[in-house]
């Protein structure tokens, strides 16, 4: 039987070498994203190296948590599911609404990862030993830990709602990882480090997408950040790629898996009872559950 395995935003940087990566090793992969040109490019890159099931492209918008929907109901009928890595991630330089009128930041980065997971774990529960991969970012460190309503107070700073909405997702995928612990599906939090991709050679050169106090020394602090880790997509993605496959982490879960592809401790406030029941009540108000859950 085909060992499947799904990559969100798959067609390039990051969740294209993590695609590749799973297809080298024996995963029939399904990558999925927004652009079909990207897609098609991606699936031949990934035909390549494959060594199982052909991989193939799905054409989704996840900032639709619609869209989200419908992907998780083609994916179930498909069948038992190995792993799931949810890549997704995107920083705006301006505030913007998804067509579902949430702020996209915490839409794209938590909601939709969120979303896909909870309607898939029957099937990642029929594909165990089976793995979860959310991929986390270094930005928690200036997130605000507020999660009263989808938009924190004050003005809107890209990095920073960025690394707000990467904090709930982490608070999230702790907690998963412990309601699922002997269940058979193991969950991991993946945190790529630096790397040069659309977002850092991008949006991250805007000083407007951090709080005044650090606009100044933001040029300083993105040229250190991208000196001392920033590298190729490549090696960015081994920590999801560790963490969807390695195993070493064979009945461990609930682990960071950091830039250095090895265990780190989670970030500070992700483990908060305060964060991770506020994340959660948020999450089922703004995308519900057929079950209620």
């Amino acid at each position: 039987m085909e060992q499947r395995a799904v990559v969100t935003a798959g067609t390039g940087g990051i969740g294209l070498e993590t695609a590749s990566g799973l297809a080298e090793r024996g995963f029939a992969v399904t990558v999925v994203g927004r652009d079909a040109d990207r897609g098609a490019r991606a699936v031949e890159r990934i035909a390549a190296v494959a060594t199982g099931g052909g991989p193939r492209f799905i054409a989704v918008d996840l900032a639709s948590l619609g869209e989200v929907r419908s992907l998780a109901a083609r994916l179930a009928a498909e069948g038992p599911l190995k792993v799931l890595v949810n890549n997704i991630g995107a920083m705006f330089t301006q505030r913007r609404q998804t067509v579902d009128g949430i702020e996209a930041s915490f839409a794209v980065n938590h909601l939709s990862p969120y979303l896909l997971t909870e309607l898939l774990l029957d099937r990642l529960r029929a594909g165990a030993p089976s793995r979860i991969v959310n991929v986390s970012s270094g930005a928690i460190r200036v997130a605000k830990r507020t999660f009263d309503a989808v938009e924190p107070p004050g003005g809107y700073y890209g990095f920073h709602w960025y690394g707000r909405a990467k904090l709930a997702n982490l608070a999230y995928t702790l907690d998963l990882a412990e309601r699922l612990r002997g269940s058979g599906v193991t969950v991991f939090a993946a945190d790529p480090g630096g790397a040069a991709t659309d977002m850092t050679n991008g949006t991250m050169t805007s000083p407007g997408i951090v709080s005044p106090p650090l606009r100044l020394l933001w040029p300083l602090v993105r040229r250190t950040f991208e000196r001392s880790t920033a590298g190729p997509a490549s090696e960015a993605a081994k920590p999801s790629i560790v963490a969807a496959t390695d195993p070493a982490l064979d009945g461990r879960t609930g682990l960071l898996i950091g830039p250095q592809a090895r265990p780190v401790p989670p970030f500070r406030g992700s483990t908060d009872p305060r964060t991770v029941t506020a994340v959660l009540k948020l999450s089922r108000q703004l995308a519900p559950l057929p079950d209620g859950r």
